[in-house]
């Protein structure tokens, strides 16, 4: 799933913006960064070896503008993080799960 978080301005004048969601093997789901609006095209209407979270503007692949994306989703991710509190431990007992039967 492609998040879209602080785009204002990608898409500027009248260039056509889109980041790649989903690609299938004759379709695609793009999403305007402007808008958030999704929509189905077909895949010829993207560059050759377009992939998920690509970006295409005017029918060619802006590698700058996805690691931007890219970078604002993790930024945006990092700062709902929740920290682990000192001494929790997360890797759990070395005791049998409580759904296989003890008594055999």
């Amino acid at each position: 799933m492609t998040a879209v978080l602080g785009c204002g301005g990608v898409g500027q004048g009248s260039s056509q913006v889109w980041q790649v969601d989903d690609v299938g093997e004759t379709r695609a789901r793009v999403v305007e960064p402007d808008s958030g609006k999704a929509r189905m095209v077909d895949r010829s209407a993207l560059p050759p070896g377009t992939r998920e979270g690509d970006v295409v503007v005017d029918g060619r692949l802006d590698p700058e503008l996805r690691a931007r994306l890219t970078r604002e989703v993790a930024e945006a991710r990092s700062r709902r993080a929740v920290p682990v509190p000192p001494g929790f431990d997360l890797t759990g007992s070395e005791d049998p799960p409580l759904t296989i039967s003890r008594e055999k």
